[in-house]
C-alpha cells in the first residue's frame, strides 16, 4: 500500500508544472476537479457556513466580509491571465473566440470581486477564513482548468473522441456539426450576456432592499448614535423579497441566472478547439498534448452529446457549470430554510428557493 501512494505521488507533476499549468498538470487537476460534486455532500448535511446572513457573530477567524469577498473571488481572473500570458501563443496570440471567453470570464469576476462587495452591497458580514480559503481554493482549481483548455491544450476523453478534435482535420466533420459550431457561441455569448444582467438585477435589488428597510429602522430610532464597533446601519439589515418580479416563485434568481450564465459559457466555448493539432503548444516543461482522461460519471452523458454531434467537449468550462451548480444548490436550500425561521411560511409564501413553489429547493 505504502509503496503504491509513494509511486503515485512520484508520478504527480512538480509544483513548478501547475504556475502555469503544464498539459501535465493540466490533466491532473481536472482529475481532481471533476469530482468536486462529491465534496458537496457535506454542504448538504451540515448547515454550517459562517459567511453572509449565516455568518459568525464573534470569532477570531473571521475576516472582514469586503476584503474576505474580494480575496476569494479575484483569484480566478489573475490565475487565469497570470497563465495564459506565460504559455506559447500568449494570449494576444490566441484565437479569437478563445479570447472572447477569457474576457467573459473576467467580465463576471470583476463584477464579483470588486463592484458587487465594494460598491454595490451596503454593508457585507464577517466571513470565516475557512470559507474565504475554500473559495479561494476552488476558484483556483477551476481557473487553471480553464487556463489549460484556452491555451489549447488537447485532453483525449476516454472512451470518447478527442473533445471533437479529429472531427475539426478530417471527414468526420458532418454538415450537421458545422452549423452548431458557428451558432453555439453566439447563443452561448447572448446566454451569458442575459445572465450576468440577470445575476446582477436580482442582487442590486437585494442590496436596494437592504438600504431601504435599514433606512426605515434608522427613522424610527430615538436617538441618532452611530452603530457601535464601527458598524453602518446596513449591518445585518437582511429582509425578504416580495413576491414580484424575478423573487416571484423563487428566492435566489441570482443563483439560477449564474447558472445560465456560465451554460452559455460553456456553449461559447464550442468553438475552442486544441491548438495542438496544428501549433506546438506549450510551455517549457510540457507538450501540447496532455495524458488520458477517464471522466467522472455525471460528465459521461455531456461527453456522449458532444461525441454524437461531433462537437468539441469544452471540458472545463462543462465541469465549471456542474460544479457552481454542486455547490450553490445546497446553500440555495439551507438559504431557504433560514428565511423561513426568521421571517416564517408567510413571508416565504410557498417560493422555492431555486425551483418555482418547490419547499425542497
Amino acid at each position: 500500500m505504502g509503496m503504491a501512494l509513494s509511486t503515485t505521488w512520484a508520478s504527480l507533476p512538480s509544483t513548478t508544472e501547475f504556475f502555469p499549468p503544464t498539459p501535465a498538470a493540466y490533466t491532473t487537476v481536472l482529475a481532481v476537479f471533476q469530482y468536486f460534486p462529491v465534496c458537496t455532500i457535506l454542504q448538504w448535511l451540515l448547515s454550517w457556513h459562517p459567511a453572509g446572513k449565516t455568518s459568525l457573530k464573534s470569532s477570531i477567524f473571521n475576516i472582514p466580509g469586503r476584503v474576505a469577498w474580494c480575496a476569494m473571488e479575484i483569484v480566478g481572473p489573475i490565475n487565469l491571465l497570470y497563465s495564459l500570458s506565460q504559455t506559447t501563443p500568449s494570449l494576444t496570440e490566441l484565437p479569437a473566440i478563445n479570447q472572447l471567453v477569457v474576457a467573459l470570464y473576467c467580465a463576471h469576476y470583476a463584477n464579483r470581486a470588486v463592484i458587487s462587495p465594494f460598491f454595490s452591497a451596503p454593508s457585507m458580514s464577517p466571513i470565516h477564513v475557512f470559507v474565504m480559503v475554500s473559495a479561494m481554493g476552488f476558484n483556483w482549481l477551476n481557473s487553471s482548468c480553464l487556463a489549460g483548455w484556452l491555451s489549447g491544450y488537447e485532453i483525449p476523453i476516454a472512451g470518447f473522441r478527442t473533445n471533437g478534435a479529429e472531427a475539426l482535420v478530417s471527414s468526420s466533420l458532418s454538415s450537421d456539426s458545422l452549423p452548431l459550431i458557428r451558432i453555439l457561441p453566439v447563443v452561448g455569448t447572448a446566454l451569458f450576456v442575459i445572465g450576468m444582467a440577470g445575476n446582477i438585477y436580482s442582487e442590486t435589488s437585494l442590496f436596494r432592499l437592504r438600504r431601504e428597510e435599514a433606512g426605515k429602522r434608522s427613522a424610527k430610532k430615538s436617538d441618532d448614535k452611530a452603530p457601535a464597533n464601527g458598524k453602518t446601519k446596513f449591518h445585518k439589515v437582511y429582509v425578504i423579497p416580495p413576491v414580484e418580479g424575478v423573487f416571484r416563485t423563487i428566492l435566489y434568481p441570482h443563483y439560477v441566472f449564474e447558472w445560465l450564465e456560465w451554460t452559455g459559457f460553456a456553449l461559447a466555448g464550442v468553438a475552442v478547439f486544441p491548438l495542438s493539432l496544428s501549433t506546438k503548444v506549450g510551455t517549457a516543461t510540457g507538450a501540447g498534448v496532455a495524458p488520458p482522461l477517464r471522466p467522472a460519471p455525471w460528465i459521461i452523458p455531456v461527453a456522449w452529446v458532444a461525441d454524437r454531434f461531433g462537437v468539441p467537449l469544452p471540458l472545463p468550462a462543462v465541469l465549471f457549470v456542474v460544479n457552481a451548480v454542486a455547490n450553490m444548490l445546497p446553500h440555495a436550500r439551507w438559504g431557504r430554510k433560514w428565511y423561513v425561521e426568521k421571517f416564517g411560511d408567510k413571508g416565504v409564501a410557498g417560493r422555492g428557493a431555486v425551483v418555482p413553489w418547490c419547499e425542497f429547493m
